[in-house]
């Protein structure tokens, strides 16, 4: 049989095994690591259309049809002491990135009235620094966090880097803070390739300081660096294992004067195909797609929806342009997907059968760094 878009033969045994994984995901089961890998290696064209096809039925198994709207507001810019490659803000590269200290509350109030004026019920505050320690600087961050509640336009969430203190953690937690975004970015093996001025362990710890507050946790990733796809398995699986519950794909967006500024870009399809993958693997976590989605998949945007995202940041990123906010609405008025979200606890990737498809909820601002 040959596929009509590559005109190469399409094995049909293919199709039997992915409704196999497929119908048992969906009745609540998982897949071996083995066979996230395979799903990892398709290449046909017809088979990454199928492996789609499953990914947006346990999506709409789990999550109906509502999607989990999110974004951020850039607390603190610039100069930081890290030299993740990927990132414009470092203080390691010259990329011509706005550089400011940590802002007022005047910005940070006029951020929650904006997004309060598009539905949106919760800003993220990102600061480009290696990490938050005691000291005065928590008690600024603390302040904007209360300020941010008391306000009542806004959920307050933040991404604030590396914590090395359960005290800190805690500290967040009783400012005000639900969900914490701290990404792993790729695999233990290849995090080296891409940072050396912390470790992937220091990232780790972060996240186990956080739970152990009661903190939500926005962990997640990026795609495009060079890394293999057995690297974007096992990032699935270290996901999974810290218990993120939102979980962001980012897709590298070159930025000039990077290590990574000529960085080949993933095609489209093996994008839509990680997506896949990974709803596979985390069938009832929030799979939000992040940043480099307009330079990456351009007119095919809205396809991560059919391939499992079930979230979606909006707004501006912290150092590039995303599409209007209004085109995203229309987006998903259009595909006939719901941006009311209200499950701001996450019950329902702990509940076995069916998500809470049909309980409106409300939009949320969290973070990606």
């Amino acid at each position: 049989m040959l596929s009509t878009m590559s005109g190469q033969s399409v094995d049909g045994s293919v199709n039997e095994q992915l409704a196999k994984l497929g119908r048992r995901v969906l009745d609540g089961g998982q897949i071996e690591r083995e066979e996230a890998q395979w799903l990892f290696t398709l290449e046909s064209t017809a088979d990454i259309f199928d492996l789609m096809a499953w990914a947006n039925r346990i999506r709409e198994r789990f999550k109906g049809n509502k999607i989990h709207l999110c974004s951020i507001v850039n607390a603190k810019a610039g100069a930081c002491s890290e030299n993740c490659s990927f990132c414009a803000q470092s203080s390691f590269y010259q990329t011509g990135s706005p550089r400011y200290g940590f802002v007022d509350p005047e910005p940070v109030l006029e951020a929650a009235e904006e997004a309060n004026k598009h539905g949106v019920t919760a800003v993220g505050l990102v600061a480009a620094w290696k990490g938050l320690n005691e000291g005065p600087m928590l008690d600024e961050v603390c302040d904007r966090i209360k300020e941010l509640a008391a306000s009542g336009k806004t959920r307050p969430d933040a991404s604030l880097g590396i914590i090395k203190s359960q005290k800190v953690a805690d500290r967040l937690k009783a400012a005000g803070l639900e969900c914490y975004g701290h990404n792993l970015e790729t695999s233990r093996r290849f995090f080296p390739s891409q940072c050396s001025t912390h470790t992937y362990e220091d990232r780790i710890e972060t996240i186990g300081y956080l739970k152990k507050a009661g903190i939500k946790i926005c962990s997640g990733g990026i795609i495009g660096m060079g890394e293999t796809r057995e690297d974007r398995c096992e990032l699935a699986y270290s996901l999974k294992e810290v218990g993120a519950n939102v979980v962001p794909i980012n897709i590298l967006n070159p930025i000039p004067g990077t290590p990574f500024e000529k960085t080949p870009p993933l095609p489209p399809m093996e994008i839509l195909k990680t997506i896949a993958c990974f709803r596979f693997v985390l069938p009832k976590k929030e799979i939000m797609i992040a940043g480099g989605r307009t330079v990456n998949l351009r007119d095919m945007q809205s396809m991560v929806f059919a391939a499992g995202a079930s979230a979606l940041m909006v707004g501006n990123y912290l150092t590039t342009l995303n599409q209007p906010v209004e085109k995203d609405l229309q987006m998903l008025k259009d595909l006939g997907l719901d941006p009311s979200w209200d499950n701001h606890d996450f019950a329902d990737q702990e509940e076995s059968g069916c998500g809470r498809g049909n309980k409106s909820r409300a939009v949320e601002f969290t973070m990606v760094k």
